[in-house]
């Protein structure tokens, strides 16, 4: 499967993106391996994060420049997106001076970034979370202010938000300067796979990625009706979830770590679920 030519489309300001993000967290030593294979397998789109608690944004780097300078990729095939993390959600190996105030943090981090990724651009940077799980606070305005000063300098191409409440997105799209075009939540299908998230994001021309979706689902992935319509089609379960996700107009982010899963995860557009099989997933209860 050629992924850049049949898993890509445009947003709204004409910028490519990829239809699958390869999510970095969580590999530790094995992210620059890791992140080199899923270029190799097919995947355009790499999310990682300058927060070394969860990530390893250098390595990400390193498998990007192997990938280049092996003439796997240029930097215009890859769609690369980090975020900006608040203090709270870092260990001690903080990529900007905590004492400094918060727009400062965002530009420190984001200089960071571009070194670790061994870039002069960003196509995607994203405000990792709220500073609180209620509202939006003076902090979280500081940071979105020095996240668009960020998107005026031509630095980063699109910008947006992760682990967001509806609530927080809509207080957020209200006072932009400029608006979000990506959201990355955790997906749980217990909620709807985030419907009222989702609705919000397709009401105003806001992109969602969701994460998590096969391990923060296992038990709904072992629902017999799920199997029914995999066996059908002759697929596999995680197949039949991300083509479902594509469907109701996700992004989907994959964490995968083996090479057969990636190639399969990718291939998922020469089949269609039916509008009875879509119904039937949204409203699956775990067993």
């Amino acid at each position: 499967m050629n992924e850049d030519k049949s898993n890509r489309s445009l947003l709204a300001d004409r910028i490519a993106r990829p239809r699958f993000l390869y999510g970095t967290a969580w590999k530790e030593e094995a992210t620059r391996s890791l992140a080199v294979l899923a270029i190799q397998q097919g995947f355009r789109g790499i999310d990682t994060a300058n927060q070394r608690r969860h990530y390893h944004e250098a390595a990400v780097g390193e498998a990007i420049t192997t990938a280049i300078e092996a003439g796997m990729v240029t930097r215009a095939d890859l769609f690369l997106q980090t975020k900006f993390t608040f203090r709270p959600g870092q260990d001690h190996r903080l990529p900007y001076d905590p004492a400094a105030p918060i727009a400062r943090q965002v530009a420190q981090s984001f200089a960071s970034s571009l070194e670790h990724l061994c870039v002069d651009r960003i196509d995607s940077y994203l405000l990792h979370g709220p500073m609180y799980s209620d509202g939006l606070s003076s902090m979280d305005w500081e940071a979105w202010r020095s996240i668009e000063a960020i998107h005026d300098s031509g630095q980063v191409r699109l910008i947006g938000v992760s682990n967001f409440s509806v609530e927080q997105l809509q207080l957020l799209f209200e006072k932009a300067r400029v608006k979000p075009t990506f959201v990355q939540n955790r997906c749980y299908a217990v909620r709807g796979w985030d419907r009222a998230v989702r609705n919000f994001c397709n009401a105003n021309e806001i992109v969602y990625q969701g994460f998590s979706l096969l391990t923060a689902n296992r038990g709904i992935l072992a629902c017999p009706e799920l199997a029914l319509i995999a066996k059908r089609l002759g697929r596999t379960i995680p197949q039949i979830i991300f083509r479902f996700a594509i469907d109701i107009g996700m992004l989907p982010l994959i964490g995968t770590t083996n090479a057969g899963h990636m190639r399969q995860d990718l291939d998922v557009f020469d089949f269609q679920l039916d509008q009875d099989d879509i119904t039937k997933i949204q409203l699956l209860v775990a067993t």
